[in-house]
């Protein structure tokens, strides 16, 4: 009979635990107030989310070296342009480690929608963003609705979906 080793069980179940945590909580926002946060936009300003109370937002965590976020962000830009005159706001929060890499990026991509800086990473860990793009839908109340990670393409139908929803709320 092999000899009970308690090391190496609470290693197994840390292990398990770390690696469960964070989609526990990435999914545990459905349903929750948005975490508040305020974080510097490219243009300069201090952006606050609960600003956007009254409004549908889309939340959208990217960084310009992440493929999935190129392919991406122009979608998203159409999405915002369509809806903004309807009550619908969409938040690009920046993972990048410099402000340059952002600049340049929304620069070569003409992405017009307000892009967060998050240097410090504070508001990916309140959001439990693990991988890129994560995509959170808040309706009016400040309640997140839906959250998606990754992006596929025609995923945007899905957002257009839900936005429409959230908007006839």
């Amino acid at each position: 009979m092999p000899a009970f080793r308690p090391t190496a069980l609470l290693l197994a179940v840390t292990a398990a635990i770390a690696v469960a945590l964070p989609l526990y909580a990435a999914s545990n926002l459905k349903g929750r107030e948005a975490p508040d946060f305020v974080l510097k936009s490219l243009g300069g300003e201090n952006i606050r989310l609960s600003e956007f109370r009254g409004q549908v937002v889309m939340i959208n965590f990217w960084a310009s070296w992440a493929g999935p976020s190129r392919m991406e962000m122009p979608r998203l830009e159409k999405i915002a342009a369509t809806y903004q005159s309807s009550g619908f706001v969409l938040l690009g929060v920046n993972m990048d480690d410099t402000e340059a890499s952002a600049t340049n990026f929304a620069n070569a991509y003409g992405i017009t929608y307000p892009l967060l800086l998050d240097l410090r990473k504070e508001v990916v860990r309140e959001y439990a963003v693990e991988t890129v793009p994560v995509t959170v839908l808040v309706d009016r109340g400040g309640s997140v609705r839906f959250v998606h990670k990754d992006y596929r393409v025609g995923a945007e139908q899905t957002y257009v979906s839900e936005i429409r929803a959230l908007l006839k709320e």
